[in-house]
């Protein structure tokens, strides 16, 4: 496994550096055509206004000599392809999870999707503006040998249950199928509360509820609502577990970015920054939206208040205390925790 790792990543420097070397024209400052996407084909999803907000301010701050070609889910709707076009050189930026690293000998990162790192979206700022994010960005380029450069924490709002049945405590989810992200931490954590994670593609979600493939998912209020998910049979009741305060990376290839001129990095950086702010607006804006659509179209919600949300944060705790040991991250931890 660490041979077939040191190989991947061998393979994607290769690759960073033949799309650099392909891009040195920039150094001169010649005009540039930047490809961002995202896997979600809703343009109401908050990453469309996000990638939106990156070119309109880009091609303002440099005069047109940036421009932007955007794809909305059509460079695809899984994110491993995205990366992979990243990679490529197919695609200048992406948004993606972080857990996708995991695979290509960066487990560090799995501590993004550690359930109940966060207690709120103040509190998930501060410390993917902070010290923490800091660490986080640092540990990942290094480790990709500069293959991928964090512009940006975006996120993807918080992630509650849906299913066929409500749940107030993790006892009830015995039994439960659920999908889960592939994340080895999430799984452990479901499978920690008696139910059976299981893995279904994004976009055959739908169908797998509506046809009792899977009892129920996970994921954010805007998400599953632009998909209908809460329409479905194993859709309609919603327990706002609130268990994963997401994050979301905006990448690019950190080889490329350094084989521009410092003039376009200034540029790109500070889209970046005001995109990253508008996609966070528009994800906390429709969190609220979102939720008073479904609940107009029917779904069931059992609210935050009344769940046993200390029994839950006891089971995700114990799986934070145990990655940070596998993984050496217990400082990492530790500038969380310091901040509740």
């Amino acid at each position: 496994m660490k041979k077939l790792i040191s190989v991947s990543l061998v393979l994607m420097a290769a690759v960073s550096f033949a799309f650099a070397s392909g891009n040195s024209e920039t150094k001169e400052g010649k005009p540039l055509n930047l490809i961002v996407a995202h896997n979600q084909t809703s343009l109401e999803n908050p990453y469309a206004f996000g990638i939106i907000a990156f070119k309109e301010k880009v091609e303002e701050l440099s005069n047109g000599q940036i421009t932007v070609t955007l794809h909305h889910g059509t460079l695809g709707e899984s994110e491993s392809e995205l990366v992979e076009k990243l990679q490529l050189g197919a695609a200048s930026m992406v948004v993606a999870s972080p857990g996708f690293m995991v695979s290509i000998g960066v487990p560090e990162v799995d501590m993004f999707s550690l359930n109940y790192l966060f207690d709120d979206f103040d509190n998930w700022a501060e410390n993917v503006d902070g010290e923490f994010g800091e660490a986080m960005a640092t540990l990942i380029n290094e480790k990709t040998n500069n293959s991928f450069k964090i512009m940006s924490y975006w996120s993807s709002s918080v992630r509650d249950y849906y299913g066929k049945k409500p749940i107030y405590t993790p006892s009830d989810l015995k039994g439960i199928s659920i999908r889960t992200q592939s994340s080895q931490v999430q799984q452990a954590f479901w499978q920690a509360c008696g139910a059976i994670p299981t893995s279904v593609a994004w976009g055959e979600l739908y169908q797998a509820l509506q046809q009792g493939v899977v009892d129920a998912a996970e994921n954010d209020y805007t998400n599953f609502m632009l998909k209908e998910h809460h329409k479905t049979t194993n859709g309609h009741y919603i327990s706002e577990t609130d268990h994963d305060f997401t994050t979301r990376l905006l990448l690019m290839d950190g080889n490329f970015y350094d084989s521009l001129t410092a003039e376009q990095q200034g540029w790109i950086d500070e889209a970046c920054a005001y995109a990253g702010k508008i996609e966070r607006d528009k994800v906390f804006e429709m969190y609220s939206t979102s939720k008073e659509k479904v609940i107009a179209d029917g779904a069931e919600v059992v609210e935050h208040a009344d769940m046993d949300i200390d029994a839950f944060k006891k089971i995700a705790y114990e799986i934070q205390d145990e990655f940070a040991q596998e993984n050496n991250m217990q400082d990492y931890l530790e500038m969380i925790r310091n901040t509740k």
